[in-house]
């Protein structure tokens, strides 16, 4: 009989893997080929189960019958999250520098041959490939080709980016915004790699290539540029904060200018990451705008740590709460939310969504209206029809007891 730690390995079932192994199950175990449990999570693009097995001790250097390490089969997936799982040792020890060299290696011919290229030169097999996209990770998507019975995941770019760096390699600007573009997706993997490690080096260098790219004819260097500069600004925690002033005037001028919506989201974005008046009236202009992405920014930035909405402000906010798209009365409903002001017409907006047909538009609604003190909140709540199968955890809906707790006096 198949042992149970791979049975929920093969299952992909990371609770039963947790709970096994805090029971005292062989992180090592193997099945009947003897293939141990690791190898197997990487075959199935388990990655959750593949760090708990290495966290909870796991060789990772243990391969089985076919000969390939761990970390080479992780390269092989195309999955960052497997590699970075395999990596994840418990003790902190960290493969040696000619195995990290290999992997490297290995992720950049992918790389550079093209993930289809190169699977189909190992399987050797003809016709179309299917493409799919997948989460990987927690926070970052990929895309998985199958062909021949054999697939494989397109974020090698991330990988030999995250192998790079463990090696000390400092990977020149235009080289991290290639491996960027060559998926330009702003969730994709590859994306993520190269925008992230450019912003935490917070350096001037790296803020003036960026800005360079604010006149590229093409709108993905433009995003790419916008988003290194925004990250920087965001993740700079240093006291003197030495990019928040040009931080403010780039993206106010630039938002003036851009034409696509995706960039002009983006520029909108890192605006409205320094609140203030000044940023409210240069998002007003782009409350009409056409496309939703752009509408959902400007609801988004408004800022509501003043006592009160300005008046242009309050009446952008109630327009957008009707909006035709459902992100963006959400998101609008969200900005009067948790902004101090308290006028009824934002309330009565809130209420009127309480019977809105997207259910998270309600599940707003309801919040906001609690954190306003508003007794329609408990009506809404009630009202609510349910979650749909796979909803997480509602952490707004609390806000319903607690505008009890208050109007009850049991603080």
């Amino acid at each position: 009989m198949e042992a149970m730690l791979i049975s929920a390995v093969r299952a992909g079932d990371t609770d039963a893997v947790e709970h096994l192994l805090l029971a005292g199950a062989d992180p090592d175990e193997r099945d009947g080929a003897g293939t141990p449990v690791l190898c197997l999570a990487i075959e199935s693009h388990a990655a959750p189960a593949a760090r708990l097995l290495v966290e909870h001790g796991a060789d990772p250097e243990r391969h089985g019958p076919d000969g390939v390490r761990p970390l080479r089969k992780a390269v092989d997936s195309g999955s960052p999250a497997l590699v970075e799982a395999v990596l994840s040792r418990a003790d902190g020890g960290t493969p040696g520098e000619a195995e990290l060299r290999e992997a490297r290696d290995l992720a950049r011919h992918w790389y550079e041959t093209g993930t289809e290229a190169e699977l189909r030169r190992r399987t050797g097999a003809h016709g179309p490939v299917a493409r799919t996209r997948v989460q990987d990770g927690e926070f970052d998507v990929v895309d998985e080709l199958a062909l021949g019975g054999a697939t494989v995941r397109d974020g090698h770019p991330a990988i030999l980016t995250d192998l790079d760096t463990r090696l000390g390699t400092v990977i020149p600007f235009d080289e991290l915004r290639e491996r960027a573009l060559s998926r330009p997706d702003q969730e994709h993997a590859a994306w993520s790699a190269s925008t992230m490690l450019l912003a935490h080096r917070r350096d001037q260098a790296t803020w003036r290539a960026a800005k360079a790219l604010r006149t590229h004819p093409d709108p993905a260097h433009r995003l790419f540029g916008a988003e290194v500069l925004r990250l920087t600004h965001l993740f700079d925690d240093r006291d003197e904060d030495p990019f928040a002033a040009p931080a403010l005037r780039l993206f106010t001028d630039w938002a003036a200018v851009e034409k696509d919506p995706v960039v002009l989201a983006e520029v909108l974005v890192g605006l409205s990451e320094q609140p203030g008046p000044h940023v409210d009236a240069a998002l007003l202009p782009h409350a009409g705008h056409d496309d939703a992405r752009v509408r959902h920014a400007v609801a988004a930035g408004f800022d509501g740590h003043a006592p009160a909405f300005a008046p242009a402000v309050r009446d952008t906010l109630l327009a957008l709460m009707t909006d035709p798209d459902p992100d963006v009365r959400r998101r609008a409903c969200n900005t009067v939310a948790s902004g101090k002001d308290r006028a009824p017409a934002l309330a009565d907006a809130m209420a009127a969504l309480l019977d809105d047909p997207d259910r998270r538009v309600r599940v707003a609604a309801v919040h906001g209206l609690a954190r306003h003190d508003d007794e329609r909140c408990v009506e809404g709540d009630r009202r609510l029809p349910p979650a749909p199968p796979g909803t997480p955890y509602e952490y707004d809906l609390d806000e319903v007891w607690r505008y009890e707790m208050r109007r009850d006096g049991r603080r």
